[in-house]
C-alpha cells in the first residue's frame, strides 16, 4: 500500500504521546495498523503488549479484520478492543481476587436488567409506569454525569433537566446496583477508574502490560475514558491518540473534544501530526467543507486539501415543500442506480415520510438506525385513542386516557364520577348528569360529543387535522411540551408526518394498518442490501458514499433550534457541535453532494438552514 508522507511521519512515531490530528478520508485506521507492525516488526515489541482502543465493537473487529489481511504473515496479533471491553477485563479480574461476582445488566432481554431496574425505581417512587421519553431522558443525562465525572447536584446547575425526579431516581439507581453487585456500561469506566487508583498494585500491573496504548477515534472519547487511559499509560505516557476535533459530534454522551484540545498541556511533550489530505472526496466537496468548518473557533487549525479531482459541484436545491424533496431524491437515484447514495438527516423523524415514498414507488433502501419511537410514541397513541372514542363514544377506559387533552375543561373528579355510575353510555350525554353541571360545562360537552360524531365520519387525514384545531389538542401539546422533554415544533412535526401517511389511507383501521406496515418496512430495512442507505449523521460517521443527499435543510431542524437559542444566549458550543455534524454529512460524499431545502412544511413557511448561508458564502 502505497502511503503518503505524513501518515509515514505519524507511523515512524514510537515513544511518548502523540495526536495524530486525521481529517475526514485521510486514512487514520491504516495509519494505527501500520505503526502496529511497525512497532512489532521493526521495533521487536511483542504483539500482546500492545493495545489498541477504538470507539465500537464493529470498528474493533474491522481493525483485527484489516490488520490480519495487511500482514497475514503475523503469528500473533496485538489487542484490538473497545474501552468498555477492556474495564470489563479489569473488573472480572479484580472481582476474581476478591472473591466477588458481577452482573451487567445492559441486555433488555435478560429478567433484571438496567430497564427494568428504572422501571421498579420509578413505580415506587410515584406509583405509575415511566414512559419511554423519560426512561430515555433519564439514560441519557445519567451516562452524561458519569462519563463527564460530575455529581448529579452540578449537573442540574449545568444543564436543563427537564426531569423534576432526576436526583432521586439517580441516587435509588446507585443504591440498588451497589447492594446487588450490578453493573451497567457506565459502571465499567467508573469503577474500573477507581479500582486502578485504589489499588497502586492493580494499576502497576496493567501499566507494565502493556508499552503502547493506542487510540482510535478520539474525539469521541469521554472525560472519564480519556482519564482512564492516561492512568494506563502512565509512567511512559506512550499514548498515541488518531482523532479529528472537526468530527466529534456525540457530546450528547459525554464525548469530551476538550481533552483533544488541551493535549499540548497534558503532554508538554506530546507531537503533533496533521494528516490534513483527504483521499474521499472531491475537490468541490473539500474545499467547500474546509471553508465551512473553519467558522468554528474551539478547534486545530487544519488546511484540507486533495489530489482527487473536480467532479460534480456541490448543489443547493430548494423546493417548494418537504414532500418534493422525495420526488427529486428517487428520480436522481434511478438515474444512477449502480452507485452508493445515502440519504442522510438531522432526525431519525426525517426518515418516516421518505421511506413511506419510497415503498410507493417499489424502491428498496437499506436504512441504520431503525430504532424509531414514532410508531409507540404518546403522541401516535393520543391519536389513536381520538378515533378510537369516536368510533365507541361510550368506551371510559379510552375516554379516560384523553379527557384532559381535549377542550372542555373536564376535570379528574369528573371522570371518576362516570366510572363509579358503570353505565356503558355516551360518556359526553352521561356527563350531562353530573351533579351541580353549569351551563358551561353542558355546552362544551354537548360540542365535544357533535366533534367526536364528526371525526368518526372523516378520513384520517381531516381527522387528526380536526383534532388539533377544532378538539384543541395543539393547545394542549404547546402546554405540555417542554414537560415530556420536546419543543412544540417537534411534536407539530411529529404530527404532519402522521398527517401525510394517513392522507393515503381512507378509514381508520387502513390508516393504524399503514403505520404498522411502515414500521415492520423500517425493521426489515435495516437487513435489505441496497445501494441506498436512509441514515442520521450520526451514524453515518465512518461511512462513504458516492452520492450524499442531505435532506432537511432548515431553520429549527438542521441546526437545531436548541443549538441557535443557547449561541443567541451566549453558549456557541452546541452550535460548533451541530455545525461539526453538518460537516461530517458533507464529508461523507466521494463526488456528488446535493442540500436540500424548502420553502413551507405542514402548509408553514420554512426558512433555509443558516448553514446554507454559509456555504453560499464561500461558494461565491
Amino acid at each position: 500500500m502505497r502511503l503518503s508522507t505524513t501518515q509515514i511521519d505519524a507511523i515512524n512515531h514510537r515513544d511518548g504521546p502523540a495526536l495524530i490530528l486525521a481529517v475526514p478520508g485521510s486514512g487514520k485506521t491504516t495509519v494505527i495498523i501500520h505503526r502496529t507492525h511497525k512497532l512489532i516488526r521493526e521495533s521487536a515489541i511483542k504483539p500482546e503488549r500492545i493495545l489498541s482502543i477504538t470507539f465500537s465493537k464493529a470498528s474493533a473487529i474491522d481493525m483485527k479484520r484489516r490488520f490480519t489481511s495487511e500482514f497475514p504473515k503475523e503469528i500473533s496479533n496485538p489487542e484490538f478492543s473497545t474501552i468498555h471491553a477492556f474495564c470489563f477485563r479489569i473488573i472480572r479480574d479484580y472481582s476474581k481476587k476478591r472473591n466477588v461476582s458481577f452482573r451487567l445488566i445492559e441486555d433488555d432481554k435478560e429478567p433484571l436488567n438496567k430497564y427494568r431496574l428504572i422501571k421498579d425505581i420509578y413505580q415506587s417512587l410515584f406509583g405509575s409506569t415511566i414512559t419511554e421519553e423519560k426512561m430515555e431522558s433519564f439514560l441519557s443525562y445519567y451516562g452524561y454525569a458519569k462519563n463527564m465525572m460530575i455529581k448529579p447536584d452540578k449537573l442540574l446547575k449545568t444543564k436543563k433537566i427537564e426531569l423534576d425526579e432526576f436526583r432521586e431516581m439517580y441516587r435509588l439507581y446507585e443504591e440498588k446496583k451497589i447492594n446487588g453487585n450490578l453493573l451497567d456500561f457506565d459502571d465499567l469506566l467508573t469503577m474500573s477508574y477507581q479500582l486502578l487508583l485504589d489499588n497502586p498494585k492493580a494499576l502497576e500491573y496493567y501499566s507494565k502490560k502493556y508499552d503502547y496504548i493506542q487510540l482510535d477515534e478520539g474525539q469521541d472519547t469521554s472525560k472519564i475514558q480519556l482519564e482512564l487511559l492516561k492512568l494506563l499509560a502512565s509512567p511512559g505516557n506512550n499514548l498515541f491518540i488518531v482523532a479529528d476535533d472537526d468530527q466529534s459530534i456525540y457530546g450528547f454522551r459525554g464525548a469530551y473534544p476538550q481533552g483533544l484540545l488541551d493535549f499540548q498541556n497534558i503532554f508538554p511533550e506530546g507531537r503533533l501530526f496533521y494528516m490534513e489530505k483527504n483521499f474521499r472526496s472531491s475537490k468541490n466537496i473539500v474545499n467547500l467543507s474546509n471553508d465551512f468548518i473553519k467558522q468554528n473557533i474551539s478547534r486545530y487549525k487544519k488546511n484540507v486539501s486533495t489530489d482527487n479531482p473536480y467532479s460534480k459541484a456541490v448543489q443547493v436545491i430548494r423546493l417548494k415543500s418537504s414532500e418534493e424533496q422525495y420526488g427529486y431524491i428517487l428520480k436522481n437515484f434511478r438515474d444512477n442506480p449502480h452507485k452508493k447514495a445515502a440519504v442522510l438527516y438531522r432526525n431519525n423523524l426525517s426518515a418516516l415520510g421518505l421511506m413511506n415514498y419510497l415503498e410507493k414507488n417499489n424502491t428498496d433502501f437499506y436504512m441504520r438506525d431503525v430504532k424509531l419511537k414514532f410508531f409507540n410514541h404518546w403522541l401516535t397513541k393520543d391519536i389513536y385513542n381520538f378515533m378510537d372514542l369516536s368510533a365507541d363514544i361510550c368506551n371510559i377506559e379510552v375516554f379516560e386516557q384523553i379527557f384532559y387533552k381535549m377542550k372542555g375543561y373536564i376535570s379528574r373528579k369528573m371522570v371518576n364520577w362516570l366510572k363509579g355510575r358503570h353505565i356503558e353510555k355516551n360518556v359526553f350525554k352521561e356527563l350531562l348528569k353530573y351533579p351541580g353541571l353549569s351551563d358551561f360545562y353542558r355546552k362544551q360537552l354537548l360540542e365535544l360529543e357533535l366533534d367526536f360524531k364528526k371525526i368518526q365520519k372523516m378520513a384520517p387525514a381531516h381527522a387528526i387535522r380536526y383534532i388539533r384545531s377544532n378538539i384543541n389538542y395543539d393547545s394542549y401539546i404547546h402546554e405540555n411540551s417542554l414537560r415530556f422533554g420536546y419543543t412544540f415544533e417537534q411534536l407539530k412535526e411529529m404530527l404532519y408526518y402522521m398527517e401525510l401517511i394517513a392522507a393515503e389511507t381512507g378509514n381508520f383501521n387502513h390508516f393504524r394498518k399503514r403505520m404498522s406496515d411502515l414500521r415492520d418496512l423500517m425493521l426489515q430495512s435495516s437487513k435489505n442490501w441496497s445501494n441506498l442507505t436512509l441514515s442520521t449523521v450520526h451514524s453515518a460517521k465512518g461511512l462513504e458514499f458516492d452520492s450524499v443527499y442531505i435532506i432537511d435543510l432548515v431553520d429549527g431542524s438542521f441546526p437545531s433550534a436548541s443549538s441557535v437559542e443557547a449561541m443567541e444566549n451566549g453558549d456557541s458550543s452546541l452550535y460548533e457541535e451541530e455545525r461539526r455534524l453538518f460537516y461530517v454529512g458533507m464529508t461523507r460524499a466521494k463526488k456528488s453532494l446535493d442540500l436540500l431545502c424548502y420553502n413551507t412544511m405542514d402548509g408553514h413557511k420554512a426558512s433555509p438552514s443558516g448553514f446554507l448561508s454559509e456555504l453560499q458564502t464561500f461558494s461565491k
